[in-house]
């Protein structure tokens, strides 16, 4: 792999204007960030799976969320799943080709020691079994941090959702310094960090980029990027009337612009992607993503692993096997 050292970074102006290019110029962006994909991680990418241990019930206001308790989708609720269920979950997503397995909750955070101890206990099963450990449990403090990171946690999945400047317009029952903070402690204590948002939410593209420039400074190793399915009893499903901005070229360029400005990051496309992107979802690793996430999501379904692995194929890339 090839240094990205050269790589000059986008000002906030020029990012804003080239999620504005059209026509061929769109495509000369998405050229420039697959290039820069390359040198950093050649023809390789890699697969992530998630589980969702705990549905429902979040009292968190989150104006996307079908599992918060604002909202009218009468999704299906239960209580964390038990450490058998989860493990046989990551061992199947490992059969498909999996590089790494992520223990999802729902809620503001962990609510008892129970729920950690059972969360420390799945962590040390998948890493056992040749997996990366990931988890997004919510707003956590330290000394929760450091105990799943003693169970062999590598990484804490934890997003933004949006820009500050557009947060209050998404949620309202916590502050966005909360999930800063989270982010930086598990830096502090040398984990890891997957951090992203949803586009298509009524942000602008300004807003787009702040984002962007926001993971950017928090220096995360690792961006998920979601695109809206509008899910209907949901608040900005009713904001927006069901549409999102978003179309199948928006959606690159702004994977294309968030590449531009953490070239060294992971850039892993998650939910909406199949909705979103339509016929051109094999476009997202010539936009500069290198990670699919694959499998189901946490209340939408994703598509299956095989069409993954053959559309990797296909592009004459290849699947990361290493964790």
């Amino acid at each position: 792999m090839n240094s990205t050292a050269n790589h000059s970074i986008p000002s906030h102006a020029k990012a804003v204007a080239l999620l504005n290019q059209e026509g061929m110029a769109a495509f000369d962006l998405l050229v420039q960030a697959g290039k820069l994909r390359e040198e950093r991680f050649g023809k390789t990418v890699s697969i992530c799976a998630i589980i969702n241990a705990k549905s429902g019930g979040c009292p968190e206001n989150c104006a996307f969320c079908a599992q918060s308790h604002a909202a009218d989708t009468k999704v299906t609720t239960y209580p964390l799943q038990d450490e058998s269920t989860i493990l046989e979950n990551a061992r199947q997503a490992k059969q498909h080709g999996a590089k790494s397995f992520s223990i999802v909750t729902s809620g503001t955070t962990i609510k008892t020691e129970r729920e950690l101890e059972t969360i420390a206990s799945c962590v040390r099963g998948i890493a056992e079994m040749g997996l990366s450990p990931c988890a997004s449990i919510g707003l956590l403090n330290r000394d929760q941090l450091s105990h799943l990171k003693d169970a062999g946690l590598l990484r804490v999945h934890h997003n933004l959702e949006t820009a500050r400047s557009y947060f209050s317009q998404i949620c309202t029952t916590h502050e966005y310094d909360d999930d800063i903070e989270t982010i930086r402690q598990a830096k502090d204590l040398g984990l890891m960090v997957c951090s992203g948002g949803i586009l298509g939410m009524g942000e602008s593209l300004d807003q787009r980029v702040e984002l962007a420039e926001t993971l950017a400074e928090l220096k995360v190793e690792s961006i998920a990027l979601n695109f809206l399915n509008p899910i209907p009893g949901t608040k900005v499903h009713q904001r927006l009337e069901g549409k999102s901005d978003l179309t199948p070229l928006a959606c690159l360029k702004a994977i294309a612009v968030f590449r531009l400005l953490n070239p060294t990051a992971d850039v892993t496309i998650c939910g909406g992607r199949e909705v979103n992107l339509r016929d051109l979802q094999a476009l997202v690793f010539m936009a500069g993503a290198n990670r699919l996430m694959s499998g189901n999501y946490l209340t939408t379904q994703g598509r299956n692993f095989e069409m993954d692995r053959r559309m990797i194929a296909d592009l004459g890339l290849e699947l990361d096997d290493v964790c």
